[in-house]
């Protein structure tokens, strides 16, 4: 999961935060000796229920209401993304995907999809630019 970039090019000295969290998820996983369960296959499922369950504190709001969560339902949100960067990360190192360069190869993607000259400001498609 260890990047020699980041979006600018430089991620620098310091250890990659998603290399540690992957390796606390290792000793997690292997101290209950969990890695029989963690297949892409069910880390996908749970991720994609985390997801839901992540969006149910959204559902029903208004933008302004999403926007300005009282505390409690903050710390459920954060609780929520938590899980789910904890499943994305256990999911990628299953698949020995470095995460940390596979998102800045994805921005560097969207980056020439969306040129800025051609999307600041619209919410449309790349295809329709």
């Amino acid at each position: 999961m260890a990047s020699d970039s980041d979006a600018s090019g430089r991620l620098g000295d310091a250890p990659d935060a998603l290399v540690v969290l992957r390796d606390a998820l290792r000793r997690f996983a292997a101290e209950r000796d969990w890695d029989p369960f963690h297949c892409p296959k069910n880390l996908a499922i749970v991720l994609s229920v985390e997801t839901a369950e992540l969006l149910e504190h959204f559902q029903w709001l208004t933008d302004a209401e999403s926007a300005a969560l009282p505390s409690e339902t903050c710390a459920k949100v954060r609780e929520e993304l938590a899980d789910v960067l904890l499943y994305l990360i256990r999911l990628a190192d299953k698949l020995d995907i470095e995460l940390t360069a596979a998102a800045v190869d994805k921005l560097a993607v969207n980056a020439k999809k969306y040129p800025v000259d051609k999307a600041r400001g619209t919410r449309k498609k790349y295809t329709e630019l």
